[in-house]
């Protein structure tokens, strides 16, 4: 005989218990529904639901526009100190290289080939810097620090080398030589006993190599013409007269180190130029607000991005007795608020350093081009989020998405081909081809070859003086290029292209329904605190409400 529960007061409070409990349970599921679906929302959507301003959109769209001409402007100031740089650098292989054809000559500016050539190009040098403001078209002048021409000599300690009679006796131990002339002792007899002494009596069997080092100073006009501030250089030059071979060529090395100095003393007629610098201070005082802006709301968003994926990874365990996901889990972090964030951190900084460099403080260029050309880079790949809330141009990001894992893995596989023959074309045909002299260099004409640049001079440049590497070089390149353009190269493509056309598939039948999809199906007819309006002109391009059940993009 069964007793209804009905008619016994424990199992009316237990029964009361269970509604009142299913009760909040559906309560709690229908507010996380609500929070899920406004979440996946794009900000058109997210305005008709709950009238809420898309402040992220528009902050976004100005900071593009801010950022990139902030850039445009830093990038025509650096221009100027890029050109300022080569100009200066081919006036000085021109003024101290005597003989200089200008150009380079590999990776050497020039080459002697006598005892005599030598002498005459040291001499030259110290004429030249002797002479300097006579004949310079530049604003150059030397350091005012004590210093001047530096000359050192390195060689072999004391020995004796007879070549016909096959006989060497040389100490490989080193020792290295300098001597100093300051621009005031140029003119006076002491500098002429310092050019007559020993010194100069270069025993060429035992020379390694001699070294010119000298620093000048000089002043960026250009600048004025650009209505902002000159800048102040100093130059520190280097020459090289290579000996190491002992081969009867001395190759000649020139290498200029540019730093940008604040300039000490200056004054400037017009007020032109300062009003300009601070209107451009202004300006990057308001892009670094709009980019911590920026940053304060994406890192909003993905905080209570991760509280509700907690919500609905505890709603999940309580009511379903099981765990979510880890596919699930990652729809909560947006990946495009991280790459915001990494772009709003470097922009400020960036924009940090060039208001330093505005105000003459600091000179690292190079460190404030890489911040923010890279945040521009970011903030313009950015804008395919926005594009990815049409379905015509979410393709792209599917596609990336889908091929990605896939290509990496492939990537690792034909790597090991690829270093295999960097390796042996480096160790083979380095000694008979240029573009295998070394690794970085053969890596590089490997890449070209792939992607079919350049493939006759390679072939043609190969040295024919041993029949056995130039049959082996012919095997080698024939093999290389038929596997990665024939096989590698076509199977990359393939490994895009079946993405591509699951992507396809999945958008005409349906993508894979996880948990997280099945949980928002049934809440559509989740109502929302706000009454739904009609959306502003800017907001018109809506989605079709079929799109919104294919995938969920962060």
């Amino acid at each position: 005989m069964e007793i209804s529960l009905k008619y016994l007061p424990g199992g009316r409070a237990a029964a009361s218990g269970n509604m009142m409990a299913q009760s909040d349970l559906d309560l709690k599921e229908t507010a996380l529904k609500e929070d899920l679906k406004f979440y996946f929302m794009n900000p058109c959507e997210k305005y008709r639901a709950r009238h809420q301003i898309p402040w992220k959109l528009a902050l976004q769209i100005l900071k593009i526009l801010m950022v990139t001409t902030q850039l445009i402007f830093f990038g025509l100031s650096n221009q100027l100190v890029v050109s300022f740089k080569e100009e200066n650098t081919v006036a000085f292989k021109h003024l101290f290289l005597k003989g200089y054809s200008g150009v380079d000559e590999d990776d050497y500016s020039c080459s002697i080939y006598t005892q005599q050539d030598a002498y005459d190009s040291i001499f030259y040098v110290i004429n030249q810097y002797k002479q300097l403001k006579n004949i310079s078209l530049g604003t150059l002048g030397y350091e005012h620090d004590g210093s001047g021409l530096k000359i050192c000599k390195q060689q072999y300690k004391k020995g004796a080398m007879l070549p016909s009679n096959d006989t060497l006796n040389i100490d490989i131990s080193t020792e290295t030589e300098c001597i100093v002339l300051k621009p005031q002792e140029l003119a006076s007899k002491k500098a002429e006993l310092k050019l007559n002494s020993s010194f100069f009596n270069l025993e060429f069997y035992r020379l390694i190599q001699v070294e010119i080092s000298f620093k000048l100073k000089g002043i960026a006009l250009q600048t004025i013409h650009a209505r902002e501030l000159p800048d102040c250089y100093a130059f520190q030059n280097t020459i090289t007269f290579n000996n190491r071979a002992h081969s009867g060529k001395i190759k000649i090395y020139f290498d200029s180190d540019t730093d940008i100095q604040e300039c000490k003393d200056w004054h400037i007629l017009g007020s032109v130029l300062q009003k300009n610098s601070q209107y451009i201070l202004v300006f990057d005082g308001f892009v670094i607000l709009s980019c911590l802006a920026s940053l304060i709301l994406c890192t909003r968003s993905i905080v209570l991005a991760l509280r509700l994926q907690k919500r609905f990874v505890n709603f999940f365990l309580e009511k379903y007795k099981r765990h979510v996901c880890h596919a699930d889990r990652l729809e909560f972090i947006n990946g495009w608020y991280v790459l915001v964030i990494i772009s709003d951190v470097m922009t400020i900084i960036g924009s940090i350093l060039k208001m330093e460099i505005k105000a003459k403080n600091l000179t690292s260029y190079d460190v404030c081009s890489i911040l923010l050309g890279t945040s521009t880079l970011f903030v313009w790949v950015g804008v395919i989020r926005y594009l990815g809330y049409f379905q015509t141009y979410n393709v792209l990001i599917l596609t990336m998405q889908a091929s990605l894992p896939k290509v990496l893995r492939f990537c690792c596989c034909a790597g090991m081909i690829y270093l295999g023959y960097t390796f042996c074309g480096w160790i083979v045909l380095g000694p008979y081809h240029e573009k295998f002299e070394d690794l970085n260099t053969v890596a590089e004409c490997l890449f070209s070859l792939v992607n079919g640049d350049d493939m006759f001079a390679t072939f043609a440049q190969i040295q024919q003086k041993s029949t056995l590497v130039w049959v082996f070089s012919r095997l080698y390149l024939y093999s290389f290029i038929s596997l990665f353009i024939y096989m590698i190269l076509s199977l990359f493509i393939a490994l895009i292209t079946d993405s591509y056309d699951t992507i396809k598939k999945y958008q005409q039948s349906g993508f894979p329904v996880t948990d997280l999809h099945e949980f928002l199906k049934d809440c559509g007819n989740v109502s929302y605190r706000k009454e739904q309006a009609s959306m502003p002109s800017i907001c018109c391009c809506r989605r079709r409400l079929s799109d919104d059940n294919l995938i969920l993009i962060n």
